[in-house]
């Protein structure tokens, strides 16, 4: 594919965070592995994608996010927090805010809807970020902006409503590929013209026990813990398969869940169920990077200036809430979650042409550019079903709204 140049600041950033790299790799004996590798290139301060000063969502970005794409998104994610709100503390704790976009929504539309947050904590490393979170939401929520706080660590104790969107496939994750010769793990290593390439060694005891049981619980095949090899459990047409585990996403959600008292956690990203992740039709993994509204899947391209992203198995991200003692709310499809929660409604009366003819050509306009947006969102081919929403709870009614139809966590 076809990528286009960076300008001038942005290559000296990426060249600065390419030496880092390869200082590290020299120290750790010419290699790392790649969830050492993602870190850095996300995250590495001044210089990684999440903490540079590159923009990161929107037109001008890389990528747009759901709250980008519409406000309805946010209108519906405020009717299953609403009803929250009932049982928990009026208190939400945004994970990974992006643009602030979501949070002006939120905090809006649960000023609407009669059930403000009485407290909003967003926790956020990176300083460029919250500037631009502050910017946003004090532009397009001012009435809102006291009740927010930004945080640089988790809350010893949350009682209120977790939020995470396009979060956990930011988080780094370990490469393997099993073959003849059994399970590896695929790190990074240096090659002749100062680039980083893939390279191999032995799988230690937690990536071996971890993809053994992984790949041991799902029902189409059942690997040797002794051997793993793609010729005996059907991995790999090539002989040779290749995916990722998400370990510190799983972590993620153990702390925050031990952490949660009497609320909830919802996460929505892009992932599968772990049958769907793992099938042995998909053998490349589902490593990809994202570059000027581009998906390609050179993840070594210009370090720290694209967005390095892996999917979500939600089956074992069920498992960490369990572990975590949390119980599970429900799970499904964005687009069966953002119906139940109203989207079409909304989007109706929002649109109808009672309204559009008392407001005029700017109204219609806007009326069309909404019903295009909710398209991306609810669409199969786009956002609707790659993405997930998965919700646990602690002291809460197995009843949110949100899952009240289409629920899959049977599935998981």
């Amino acid at each position: 594919m076809s990528l286009p140049l960076p300008d001038a600041q942005a290559l000296v950033l990426s060249r600065a965070l390419t030496q880092r790299i390869a200082e590290d790799i020299a120290q750790q004996g010419g290699w790392i592995g790649f969830d050492a590798f993602m870190h850095r290139v996300l995250y590495e301060p001044g210089l990684g994608y999440y903490a540079g000063p590159m923009r990161k969502f929107g037109a001008q970005g890389d990528f747009v996010t759901a709250p980008e794409l519409s406000p309805l998104f946010a209108r519906c994610l405020a009717e299953q927090v609403s009803q929250w709100f009932g049982q928990a503390e009026p208190v939400v704790v945004e994970f990974g805010a992006g643009s602030g976009r979501l949070a002006a929504g939120l905090l809006d539309a649960l000023h609407e809807l009669g059930t403000p947050a009485r407290s909003y904590l967003i926790v956020e490393v990176s300083a460029s970020l919250r500037e631009r979170q502050r910017e946003t939401i004090a532009q397009l929520a001012p009435d809102r902006i006291g009740v927010v706080q930004w945080l640089d660590t988790l809350p010893a104790q949350i009682d209120g409503v977790v939020i995470g969107n396009e979060l956990l496939d930011a988080m780094p994750v370990r490469v393997f590929e099993i073959d003849a010769g059994g399970l590896h793990e695929v790190g990074v290593s240096m090659i002749e013209d100062d680039s980083f390439d893939w390279a191999t060694r032995a799988a230690d005891t937690v990536l071996t026990e971890a993809v053994t049981k992984t790949l041991g619980d799902l029902p189409h095949q059942s690997p040797s813990e002794s051997s793993l090899e793609p010729v005996d459990t059907g991995y790999g047409s090539s002989g040779r398969y290749r995916s990722e585990i998400g370990l510190q996403g799983q972590a993620w959600v153990e702390t925050v869940g031990r952490a949660l008292g009497r609320g909830a956690m919802l996460l929505i990203d892009y992932g599968f169920s772990a049958r769907e992740y793992y099938h042995p039709q998909r053998d490349q993994g589902t490593l990809v990077a994202h570059f000027r509204h581009r998906v390609h899947t050179d993840v070594f391209h210009l370090p720290g200036l694209q967005d390095v992203t892996a999917h979500v198995d939600f089956s074992a991200i069920a498992r960490a809430g369990a572990t975590a003692g949390l119980d599970l709310l429900g799970y499904t499809s964005q687009s069966r979650w953002l119906i139940n929660c109203g989207l079409l409604d909304r989007l109706a009366a929002l649109t109808s042409p009672a309204q559009a003819g008392e407001q005029g050509a700017a109204a219609a306009i806007e009326a069309a550019r909404m019903v295009g947006a909710a398209q991306t969102l609810l669409s199969e081919a786009e956002m609707g079903e790659l993405f997930k929403v998965i919700a646990f709870g602690r002291g809460l009614t197995d009843d949110a709204l949100g899952f009240g139809r289409g629920d899959r966590r049977g599935t998981l």
